[in-house]
């Protein structure tokens, strides 16, 4: 029995031996796999900065009448692509059409009342001049006793008529500062009958850059004041703003390659670059910025926004990347 019951140690012993030995390497690797993770990590914070606060952004416009109106048509549907110079709706243009008429009136009438008041100078110039020279001839005449003196009267007197008329003639073509009356009024409606046809043209609202409609607050039947906004455009062209730490910036610069993860395609990396680095925080730039110099001061880590761009051509059938969406960009600052 003892022979037994040490015979049954011995082999217990061993195999705990055994095991102990087999353990080991399996310690050894989980050790080399914990270091190199470790270091992987270590090498990434050296190589990489990342952050969450980031988003995809772009700059939208927006939609406005230059003129008041009835609209009549709305050529648009909510997110339909439009492209620049596109027809998206149209203002009633009958008043503009008429005061665009009344303007064209006007400005004939001024037009040929100049003409009229020139042809006027012009017989005015050639009146006195031939009033003038029989003046001069019966004078001479009456001196050398041809004819009488009544002859002579009725001479100078249709002289100094001619001379009312040149002035009457020219009041109507100049100021007493020499400047053309006529010629400022036929400007001044030439501007106004302008400013018509400008604003008839305003009726007919276009698309003023490609991209997708937003925010569509447009429909038929509405009456619009100059400026009211009637959707957004949000063009292709779109970057990410990363609100990096201030920490993060000691190596980032512009021209840096960025992969950028969207979250809403979580297995596709983007490929980017930095663009610019603002120079400013962003509660700096902000409505309200922060008064440091106080009491209470409590210091925070300031964030400083981080314009980066994509250098791939992004399909938007495959993928819908669009102003708003959060992503995760990673810059390779070494």
């Amino acid at each position: 029995m003892e022979e037994n019951e040490i015979k049954e140690e011995n082999l217990n012993s061993e195999d705990k031996k055994e095991n102990k030995l087999l353990k080991k390497p399996v310690l050894i690797w989980l050790g080399i796999v914990v270091i190199m993770l470790i270091a992987y990590f270590i090498i990434d914070a050296i190589k990489f900065q990342s952050t969450d606060d980031a988003y995809v952004e772009t700059t939208t416009v927006s939609v406005a009448p230059k003129v008041s109106g009835q609209i009549v048509e709305v050529l648009i549907k909510d997110n339909q692509r439009v492209n620049e110079g596109d027809l998206v709706a149209r203002i009633d243009d009958t008043d503009y059409k008429i005061r665009v008429e009344q303007m064209e009136a006007q400005y004939e009438r001024a037009l040929l009342n100049q003409q009229n008041a020139k042809a006027n100078l012009n017989a005015a110039n050639t009146n006195i001049e031939v009033a003038k020279k029989d003046l001069d001839r019966y004078k001479n005449l009456y001196e050398a006793g041809a004819v009488s003196k009544q002859t002579l009267d009725a001479a100078q007197a249709k002289y100094d008529s001619s001379k009312a008329q040149l002035v009457t003639a020219e009041q109507s073509l100049f100021s007493d500062n020499n400047s053309k009356v006529a010629d400022a009024d036929l400007k001044v409606l030439k501007a106004q009958k302008d400013q018509a046809e400008v604003n008839l043209s305003y009726t007919n609202i276009y698309a003023p850059q490609s991209g997708t409609v937003a925010s569509r607050r447009v429909e038929k039947g509405m009456y619009v004041q100059i400026g009211t906004p009637l959707f957004t455009i949000v063009p292709d062209n779109v970057w990410v703003v990363a609100n990096f730490k201030e920490n993060q910036l000691r190596h980032m610069k512009p021209g840096q390659s960025v992969d950028i993860k969207v979250d809403t395609y979580p297995n596709k990396i983007f490929k980017g670059k930095v663009d610019s680095i603002q120079r400013s925080s962003g509660a700096k730039a902000s409505l309200f910025p922060p008064e440091n110099a106080v009491g209470s001061f409590v210091k925070i880590v300031q964030r400083i926004p981080v314009k980066i761009i994509f250098t791939e051509e992004i399909d938007p059938e495959e993928y819908n990347v669009v102003p708003g969406m959060s992503v995760v960009p990673k810059v390779r600052v070494r």
